[in-house]
């Protein structure tokens, strides 16, 4: 019986139900993408903070287009972000500065995002998606990336985002 639900479902002659097909995606708070760099280079601080910043926007933007998420706008929680910001060196490391923002946000998925630079030619993205109600990671996910380049930090974004999007066609389960 099993196998023949799975045929008529591959072959299309059963639908999916309906709310399967019009969920709305889950409401996500994407934090500002953080450094970790333990070789501080003042020739690349500048383009750095600004990599950071068009980071952070490539991801909320490119997120947003794909469905996956509904990303949420941070600015009603603008002040609790700065002040979680002044109590710890990184947020990422913090899963109570996530679930706070989460609440007051309204949004029951935070996600953290930081680039690790080893050194100017060996970075890495990280991502992951924090699950206020559960208290859980639901999403982790890393790219390395060759050069400290604006072009290297954009495609190591752009892989993670398509990445995520292709397994949430597969799966609808996954990251949420």
């Amino acid at each position: 019986m099993r196998h023949l639900l799975l045929l008529l479902l591959a072959a299309g002659l059963l639908a999916a139900p309906a709310h399967a097909q019009t969920a709305e995606p889950p409401a996500l708070a994407v934090l500002d993408v953080e450094l970790v760099d333990d070789h501080l280079n003042p020739a690349t601080v500048v383009d750095q903070q600004r990599r950071l910043a068009e980071a952070g926007e490539q991801l909320r933007r490119e997120l947003a287009a794909t469905g996956a998420y509904r990303v949420v706008d941070l600015a009603p929680a603008a002040a609790l972000v700065e002040r979680l910001r002044g109590q710890h060196e990184y947020l990422y490391r913090c899963d109570d500065c996530a679930d706070q923002v989460g609440r007051a946000l309204g949004t029951r998925l935070v996600m953290s995002a930081w680039v690790q630079k080893v050194s100017e030619l060996i970075l890495n993205v990280n991502l992951q998606v924090r699950d206020v109600d559960s208290g859980r990671l639901v999403l982790t996910k890393s790219a390395d990336m060759r050069g400290n380049r604006d072009e290297s930090w954009r495609r190591a974004v752009h892989f993670l985002v398509r990445d995520l999007a292709e397994r949430r066609a597969r799966d609808p389960a996954y990251g949420r």
